[in-house]
């Protein structure tokens, strides 16, 4: 047989060509011959041609996201995931070709999708939607699309930013133009988000209301909780416009250019404005009233230490730790180095460094995907970046909300315990050799590492080995 196939993963880095790599072995093994594209993070690569995709007797699609399958329209076409093809790529190109044969009506106009029963059951009981069959993991890799797309601006902007802290007393020009460009970068994490959530529900159209979206989930303080909501608010609604508005076959062409974008992106930004924005930015401040309380010293200290690192950890980026975040820059306005500064960031670094701890202690505990990503999260981790989680809560939410919000809680606490401060805003552990920047700098790293030691801990007692999940 002729097969043609399509790999991409969350981060779109080592399971899109480990995937690419065992489909390959996989038909030389069955005595195939498969044709790749792989969709990394570096865009497209090996593109499919027209002519290859047309004289093709199968295509497999290996995917955790979304992608356009119109190319594909009238061609038999098999879709699974990466980690259903990495564990036992014979045996799914074997049920691909079976299904093929058997079950495929040559007859349906549109691409017949059809994944492994086991991936199914794997992402419904992953999201609790055992009695709402296959929406979950419809919702799971709309999020996981938009995910895979931030990763990239959230990398690029935090270890700019880290530079940019860095080099403030050496070259302060240097410092002020990384610190903008950084600042853009990571600023667009949230509209990026929302965009290609929406992209991935309702194709191209939902780009512009889902951009819209997420901007306005930045001014209305909603933050990444309202990114979500905001990407699939837009994504919905301009599906919904598009299947429901029909304008007739002359006024057709105006529906992409002109009705679909202004009419969703306008319902959606006033719905962004007055009722996601509200609630969540008056979430905001209670929170934010509530930490001021307890800024007094002593016990409250220790407590609010732990709990402003618990917050900028354990939801990963999203309203807990922006609040926090917010909280922790406001108290460098005096100009003295600040304690829950110092508690906030460090309780950010354990994110990234436990998640490559745990992955090297117990790798039977994650799956293979997880594990390429923890060899480079230690690196995110000493950059202050805590959404390099974002992937591992979302397969195991329960251990890791645990883990690595209870590793920073008690990093936190250990770093008002050891009195010690911060004078930056941002840098991650790089900062640590900058003169001033860090107070009672060994100590600090001494609570950090305690804080990974537990967080490593609460990972392996909690997380169950991937063979017994299946």
């Amino acid at each position: 047989m002729k097969i043609v196939a399509v790999t991409a993963c969350t981060t779109g880095i080592a399971h899109t060509y480990l995937c690419a790599e065992a489909l390959q072995d996989a038909a030389a093994e069955l005595g195939h011959e498969i044709r790749i594209e792989t969709m990394g993070s570096v865009g497209a690569e090996d593109v499919l041609t027209d002519s290859e995709i047309a004289k093709a007797d199968l295509v497999m699609l290996a995917v955790e996201i979304t992608i356009p399958k119109e190319r594909f329209k009238g061609k038999p076409v098999y879709e699974t995931h990466t980690h259903e093809v990495t564990t036992d790529p014979v045996r799914i190109m074997k049920e691909a070709i079976n299904w093929f044969e058997h079950d495929y009506d040559p007859a349906s106009a549109e691409p017949v999708v059809k994944a492994t029963a086991s991936t199914e059951e794997e992402l419904d009981e992953t999201l609790n939607s055992k009695n709402g069959r296959g929406i979950g993991s419809q919702l799971y890799k709309h999020l996981m699309c938009g995910v895979s797309y931030i990763i990239p601006f959230v990398v690029a902007g935090g270890i700019i930013n880290a530079l940019s802290t860095a080099f403030a007393n050496l070259w302060p020009g240097v410092s002020e133009v990384f610190a903008q460009i950084g600042g853009h970068s990571f600023g667009m994490m949230i509209p990026i988000l929302a965009a290609y959530m929406a992209f991935s529900v309702a194709d191209r159209p939902g780009l512009v209301p889902g951009m819209v979206a997420g901007f306005m989930a930045i001014d209305t303080g909603s933050g990444f909780v309202g990114g979500i909501i905001g990407g699939y608010l837009a994504g919905y609604l301009t599906l919904w416009m598009k299947n429901h508005i029909n304008l007739g076959k002359n006024l057709k062409s105006l529906m992409p250019i002109l009705v679909l974008p202004l009419l969703s992106t306008l319902i959606v930004g006033v719905l962004m404005k007055y009722v996601v924005g509200i609630p969540i930015a008056w979430l905001n401040d209670a929170l934010t009233n509530v930490l001021n309380g307890m800024n007094t010293g002593g016990a409250s200290a220790i407590l609010l230490g732990a709990i402003v690192a618990c917050m900028v950890t354990v939801d990963f980026g999203g309203v807990l730790c922006r609040v926090s975040y917010a909280f922790a820059v406001a108290t460098l306005a005096t100009g003295e180095p600040s304690m829950i500064m110092a508690a906030n960031m460090a309780g950010g670094i354990v994110t990234g460094l436990s998640l490559t701890a745990g992955t090297l202690l117990f790798p039977k505990k994650f799956t293979r995907q997880e594990i390429e990503m923890g060899k480079s999260t230690w690196l995110l981790g000493l950059s202050f970046i805590v959404e390099c989680g974002i992937p591992y809560v979302l397969r195991d939410p329960k251990a890791h909300i645990i883990a690595q919000g209870g590793g920073a809680a008690v990093t936190g606490a250990l770093i008002a315990i050891f009195n010690c401060t911060q004078s930056v805003p941002h840098g991650g552990l790089w900062v640590a050799p900058i003169p001033g920047a860090l107070g009672n700098v060994f100590l600090y790293i001494l609570a950090i590492v305690c804080g990974i030691a537990f967080a490593t801990l609460m990972m392996f007692l909690l997380k169950k080995n991937i063979s017994e999940k299946q």
